[in-house]
């Protein structure tokens, strides 16, 4: 039987490392506040500025809604086939970089350090060097979309994988099942549910990356945003905003609604 006055001691403990951990939180973030010399006359200085440039964007320039869907249909495509990439590829490597289906030690801590290397580097870079690779273009966007999202979902099914229920896989064993067998009856069905509820947010993550890749010349949308910013076309600017953030909310609403279905 547990003595009162240990489990008091322990509670005490751990209150001490979460005030210890608090006081930590706070000095770097008082630090880097310091650091951007970051403070409020700044902040109000720049609220004007920003009423201004949020005033000059209404009404919307609705002359250029036409092309602005089609950099906007462009966005989704881009998405679309990085995603889609990005999921078949991620698939083989989240397989090697569990650590629960008895492969040699050194398979499943390399895959994981290749998945790190991956998620290292955002998006914004990717597509900066596949437009110098490939040249300007939705391509470009797809390269960068593709390889970044790999590193994601590659993580993130190793883990789905890695908390299965073993019980399916220990009854086919003894009923004599062999090693395909037992992936493909036991640990399929468990992780493909999750697979595709991965793949379906890492659309959602895209299809907001994507918006912005074309300010680095990897197409959709963010071309047109771009232009807009350098010129200071304040209402085109506005209404491809509005473009996106109507797009990205279906989209949003939608995969989860299948997510929450499939899963």
């Amino acid at each position: 039987m547990k003595k009162p006055g240990k489990s008091l001691r322990q509670y005490e403990k751990k209150s001490i490392v979460w005030y210890i951990g608090y006081l930590i939180t706070l000095a770097l973030f008082i630090w880097a506040i310091i650091g951007m010399n970051i403070n409020i006359d700044r902040i109000r200085q720049g609220v004007p500025a920003m009423g201004r440039i949020v005033s000059l964007m209404f009404p919307p320039d609705t002359a250029r809604l036409e092309s602005i869907v089609i950099g906007m249909i462009e966005t989704i495509q881009i998405a679309v086939i990085g995603t889609t990439m990005a999921a078949i590829f991620s698939i083989p490597i989240s397989f090697l970089a569990a650590r629960n289906l008895d492969l040699p030690r050194i398979v499943p801590r390399a895959s994981k350090q290749v998945l790190n290397a991956i998620r290292t580097f955002p998006s914004l870079i990717f597509g900066i060097f596949f437009v110098a690779s490939y040249g300007p273009g939705p391509l470009a966007g797809v390269m960068a979309l593709g390889i970044n999202s790999i590193g994601m979902l590659g993580k993130l099914n190793s883990e789905i994988v890695e908390s299965i229920d073993r019980g399916p896989i220990e009854a086919l064993e003894a009923t004599g099942a062999n090693g395909a067998e037992m992936f493909l009856y036991a640990v399929i069905p468990q992780v493909l549910p999750e697979f595709i509820g991965t793949t379906l947010y890492r659309f959602e993550l895209n299809l907001r990356q994507a918006s912005v890749l074309g300010l680095v010349g990897a197409g959709g949308i963010g071309v047109t945003l771009m232009q807009a910013l350098q010129f200071r076309r304040w209402a085109i600017v506005g209404m491809t905003m509005l473009v996106i953030i109507v797009v990205v909310t279906i989209i949003d609403y939608s995969s989860a609604y299948v997510r929450n279905k499939i899963i």
